[in-house]
């Protein structure tokens, strides 16, 4: 029988903890299955068998052992690519969001605090730099600088460090303005020992879910340019080639593209949840 008694910070806490719980699960599954895919991918995603080709999924007819999720149209195994492809958007998701994250936090600090020509500087920069689409820039980035890893974090990295730059900036004109903040230069604190002992720990949650926010749209972009084939060889396993793959393939071979696209849903809905909810939790304004 459910607690009738309990308060409603205890029921508000016990769904953040569910909003923290479920999400990080997920990105903990993710993390193992890429630190450990070599141990436990069924398969060889590169191997190529066309006698096994577009095999259906366990849970149907036709199936065959040890091809869990099926197969493709050249018999490789989908859960395979499914568990390497998460070792590459992992990968660009944490390298990038933390370039960008550094960045852009930087920058808004900076314009937030300090003010005058600080501000109007890096305030332009950012409404210059927003006006290009952030897709077609990031498409246009790795076209020029060419395909690959690198090309893809550093497209993803100048493109949305100006999230971060927007949002710390008018966080941390808010937090200028308070009381602890004046205290600390009435007793000789110098100004950038104040920003950084001061102000950044009190915008840090909000960093944090920016942080989360952006691996997941890390994954996304990532995902964008290995559908249109920018990111790495068509051959190796990425989230984004597996659907542009699947796509032709949908009414006879639907598995290709479903079991992609769900771990690429999950994965940016987990990341934003969680940067949600840490927010929440860690934030001492929303407590």
């Amino acid at each position: 029988m459910a607690d009738v008694t309990a308060s409603p910070r205890s029921r508000a806490g016990q769904g953040l903890n569910l909003r923290l719980w479920l999400p990080l699960t997920w990105i903990v599954i993710l993390i193992c299955a890429a630190v450990f895919a070599p141990l436990v991918a069924p398969q060889d995603p590169l191997m190529q068998d066309l006698m096994m080709e577009r095999l259906p999924p366990f849970f149907m007819d036709g199936s065959e052992p040890g091809f869990w999720l099926g197969t493709d149209s050249l018999g490789r195994d989908v859960l395979s690519r499914m568990i390497y492809g998460a070792r590459i958007a992992l990968f660009v998701s944490v390298i990038a969001a933390t370039t960008t994250c550094l960045f852009g936090s930087a920058l808004g600090l900076l314009a937030g605090y300090y003010g005058g020509w600080w501000d109007r500087v890096i305030s332009r920069l950012v409404d210059i730099w927003m006006a290009f689409p952030p897709v077609l820039f990031a498409v246009l980035l790795v076209a020029v600088m060419g395909t690959g890893l690198t090309s893809v974090i550093a497209a993803i990295a100048l493109i949305d460090w100006t999230r971060f730059a927007r949002v710390i900036r008018a966080e941390t004109m808010v937090q200028a303005r308070m009381d602890y903040v004046d205290s600390a230069r009435i007793g000789g604190a110098r100004r950038l020992a104040t920003l950084v002992t001061e102000i950044l720990p009190n915008v840090l949650p909000t960093i944090i879910a920016l942080l989360m926010l952006e691996m997941g749209i890390a994954i996304i972009v990532e995902a964008i340019l290995s559908f249109v084939n920018l990111s790495i060889s068509s051959d190796d396993p990425t989230w984004g080639s597996m659907i542009a793959e699947g796509r032709g393939a949908i009414h006879f071979a639907w598995w290709v593209l479903l079991f992609p696209l769900i771990a690429l849903f999950f994965s940016v809905l987990s990341f934003s949840t969680l940067g949600e909810g840490l927010k929440k939790r860690f934030d001492p304004v929303l407590q």
